[in-house]
């Protein structure tokens, strides 16, 4: 009987680490589905702004790392395109500015952008 108590509690130690483990991938993988130039893209930029430093360097990683967390990259990549597409002038950069689709993603992305510095700056 003794035997079967500890098989039984083996068998759920087990189970129980089976399920944090691919609980934590599927966590982990949705905070790195940034690709790595895309990130990096990011952080050189921020890092012009803030100074070329390791502050700046660790403060700007913080940043996009919080806005990863916040917005899966397919959000973040549509946000960036509108506010990128959005800076034309005249009806062309109107239709990335006022469609409702483009309002959403960046007031999102500008959300994320200002957790982060909170967080991080």
């Amino acid at each position: 009987m003794r035997h079967l108590v500890n098989i039984w509690g083996l068998t759920c130690l087990l189970l129980c680490l089976g399920f944090l483990t691919a609980h934590a991938q599927s966590g982990n993988q949705s905070l790195n589905d940034y690709p790595t130039a895309a990130r990096a893209d990011f952080v050189f930029g921020c890092m012009k702004v803030n100074g070329e430093t390791q502050e700046a360097l660790q403060k700007c990683s913080c940043s996009i790392d919080i806005i990863a967390s916040i917005l899966p990259y397919d959000e973040y990549e549509a946000a960036s395109a509108f506010m990128s597409v959005g800076q034309l002038t005249g009806e062309k950069g109107m239709l990335f500015r006022q469609t409702e689709p483009a309002k959403k993603a960046i007031s999102e992305l500008q959300r994320a952008r200002a957790e982060a510095e909170v967080r991080c700056f």
